[in-house]
C-alpha cells in the first residue's frame, strides 16, 4: 500500500512540474507575441518538427493544422475535391487538367499569388530528393497558363490528381521560402489565416492573425504552440488549463480528465491480423476461416483500447463515412457468402507477430494468442521493434502478423492501401496474398474518378479479400483530442489535416 501511494504521489508531481513548466513557456510566448493573453489559442501537440517544418515532409501536415499553409484544393468528408487556391478545375485530357486559380491572395511576405510561382512550387516538390509521400510512383509537371491557370501533366493517367494537389506536403509558398541546397522554410510564406512568424527548434511554434487573408479574419489573434511529446504531460496540461487544444491524449489517461473535454476522432487506421496465404497452415482457406471464426474483436476493443476503438466489419472503417453504406448492399453480402467452411485446428502449430513501437499491439498479440489457443491452436509469439521485425513480416516468415495500417494515404483514397498489402505485386504483401480476381477489382477501381461509382467499386474489392481471408481486420483507431471549456470551433479531422480554423476561438 505504502508503494502505491509513493507511485502516486510521484506521478502527481511529475504532472504538476510539467504543467507548471508549460504554463511559463505558453505565457511566455503569448507576451513575446502580441501582449494579450485573452484571444491566443494554446496547443500541445504530440510530435516535435522532423524536419524543420518544410512541407516536402511529414511536417506538412502540421502547418495544414495550424492553417498557414494552403493547398489548391481540400478534400469534403467524402474524400472529394473542393476549392482553395485553386477555384475550379477541369481534366483537358487523360494526362493534362487546368487549374483556375483564386484572385487577390497573397503570400504572407507580401508577394502575390501568381501562377508562375504555383507551378514553381509544384515543381520543386516533384524534383525533391526524396520526393513528397504523396507523388511517389507519380512523375508530375506544372507550368502557368497565362496569370491566373496552371497546366498539370502526369506521364501515366491519374483521375486523382485533384486529390493528390489536396495533400499538405503540396503546399504553395512564396519564393522566398525555397532556399539553396534544397531547404524549404514556411516562415513567412503562406497564404493561410495565420502567419508562421517563429520556430523555436523542436520546442514551440508561434503563428498570429494574417490581415491580408483572402478569407474571413480569424476569430483569434493567434497560436501558439508548444510540442510535447510525453502523453503525461500533455494529458496535464489538459486537465489544469494550461492548452486549450491537446493532440493524442491517451488512453490510460483519458480516464483521468472530464469527459466533457475529450473528444474520441476515428481514424483512418485498422488493427489487422495479416494471414500468411502462401505457406505454412494459413495456406489453407479452411484454416484461415477458423482463425477468422476464433477471433472476438469486442474484447480486445475492451481489454486493450478500453473500449476507445470501433470493432471492424472490414478494412475500412468510420474514418470513411461511405464505407460502412457500402458494405449494406446484396453484392458485398453475397461475395462474403463465398468463404469456405472454417476446418478443425486442435494441436495446429502458428507463428504470432508484431512490433512494440505501438503501445497496444503486444496486449493484442496476447489477447489473440488466447482466442486462438481456446479454438484449438498452439501459438508462438514474436514480438520486437519494427525496425528489426518488419523485413521479416515483407517476408512471410510468420504465419501471422499483427500490424497497425493506414488505410488512407495523403490523397484520401484507399486504393493506394488496398493495391499495396493485396494485389500480386503490392510492395507492403505481408500476406503473400495473389488472387487474380483482387486484382482486377482493383485495377477497376483505380481507373475510376473520385466519386460514388469508385467507392462502390473499392467497396467491391474489399468484399473479394475478405471472401479468401486474406486478413482479419480487428479495430479501428481513435484518437482523442483534448478541448478545453475556453475553446470552441475546434476541427476534429480524421485525416489530420485540420485542426485549427479561422472559426476557433477562445470563448468571451
Amino acid at each position: 500500500m505504502a508503494t502505491s501511494r509513493l507511485k502516486t504521489g510521484a506521478a502527481f508531481l511529475l504532472a504538476a512540474t510539467v504543467s507548471l513548466s508549460l504554463s511559463g513557456c505558453f505565457a511566455a510566448a503569448e507576451t513575446a507575441a502580441t501582449g494579450s493573453a485573452d484571444a491566443r489559442i494554446k496547443i500541445a501537440m504530440l510530435q516535435p518538427p522532423r524536419s524543420g517544418l518544410t512541407p516536402l515532409s511529414d511536417d506538412a501536415f502540421k502547418l495544414s493544422r495550424w492553417k498557414t499553409a494552403e493547398t489548391l484544393v481540400v478534400l469534403d468528408s467524402m474524400g472529394e475535391a473542393q476549392p482553395a487556391l485553386a477555384t475550379a478545375w477541369e481534366q483537358l485530357d487523360s494526362k493534362n487538367w487546368r487549374f483556375e486559380l483564386r484572385t487577390g491572395v497573397t503570400f504572407h511576405d507580401g508577394t502575390a499569388l501568381t501562377a508562375e510561382q504555383v507551378a514553381s512550387s509544384l515543381t520543386a516538390a516533384a524534383t525533391a530528393s526524396p520526393k513528397p509521400r504523396i507523388l511517389d510512383g507519380v512523375k508530375l509537371t506544372a507550368a502557368p497558363e497565362g496569370t491566373h491557370a496552371v497546366r498539370i501533366t502526369t506521364e501515366a493517367d491519374d483521375p486523382l490528381v485533384p486529390q493528390r494537389l489536396s495533400s499538405p506536403q503540396l503546399s504553395i509558398l512564396a519564393a522566398s521560402a525555397y532556399k539553396p541546397g534544397g531547404i524549404v522554410s514556411p516562415i513567412n510564406a503562406g497564404t493561410g489565416p495565420y502567419v508562421l512568424a517563429k520556430v523555436d527548434g523542436t520546442t514551440s511554434a508561434t503563428l498570429n492573425r494574417y490581415d491580408g487573408y483572402w478569407g474571413e479574419k480569424t476569430a483569434s489573434s493567434g497560436l501558439d504552440v508548444q510540442f510535447v511529446p510525453d502523453g503525461t504531460a500533455r494529458a496535464a496540461a489538459l486537465r489544469t488549463g494550461t492548452a486549450d487544444v491537446v493532440e493524442a491524449v491517451p488512453v490510460g489517461q483519458a480516464g483521468q480528465i472530464d469527459p466533457a473535454l475529450i473528444h474520441e476522432v476515428p481514424m483512418p487506421r485498422t488493427n489487422t491480423v495479416y494471414l500468411n496465404n502462401t505457406s505454412g497452415p494459413f495456406a489453407d482457406p479452411a484454416v484461415r476461416a477458423a482463425a477468422r471464426e476464433a477471433i472476438d474483436r469486442a474484447t480486445i476493443v475492451e481489454r486493450v483500447y478500453e473500449g476507445r476503438a470501433d470493432a471492424a466489419n472490414g478494412l475500412l472503417g468510420p474514418a470513411l463515412p461511405w464505407a460502412a453504406k457500402e458494405r449494406e448492399g446484396a453484392p458485398y453480402a453475397e461475395t462474403l457468402a463465398k468463404r469456405v467452411p472454417a476446418a478443425p485446428v486442435n494441436g495446429v502449430r502458428i507463428s504470432l507477430g508484431t512490433f512494440t513501437d505501438r503501445a497496444e499491439l503486444p496486449e493484442v498479440a496476447v489477447q489473440i494468442e488466447q482466442q486462438l489457443e481456446a479454438a484449438g491452436f498452439i501459438v508462438e509469439q514474436d514480438v520486437r521493434e519494427y525496425q528489426h521485425i518488419e523485413s521479416d513480416a515483407l517476408e512471410g516468415k510468420f504465419d501471422a502478423f499483427i500490424l497497425s495500417r493506414a488505410t488512407i494515404l495523403d490523397s484520401g483514397d484507399p486504393v493506394a492501401y488496398l493495391y499495396s498489402d493485396f494485389s500480386c505485386n503490392g510492395s507492403f504483401n505481408i500476406s503473400q496474398f495473389c488472387n487474380p480476381e483482387v486484382d482486377a477489382a482493383l485495377e477497376k477501381a483505380a481507373a475510376i474518378p473520385a466519386g460514388p461509382e469508385r467507392r462502390t467499386a473499392i467497396a467491391a474489392a474489399e468484399a473479394l479479400i475478405l471472401s479468401q481471408d486474406a486478413a482479419i481486420p480487428l479495430l479501428h483507431e481513435r484518437v482523442i483530442q483534448g478541448e478545453s471549456a475556453s475553446v470552441r470551433d475546434v476541427e476534429r479531422d480524421p485525416r489530420e489535416r485540420a485542426l485549427i480554423t479561422g472559426r476557433t476561438g477562445i470563448r468571451e
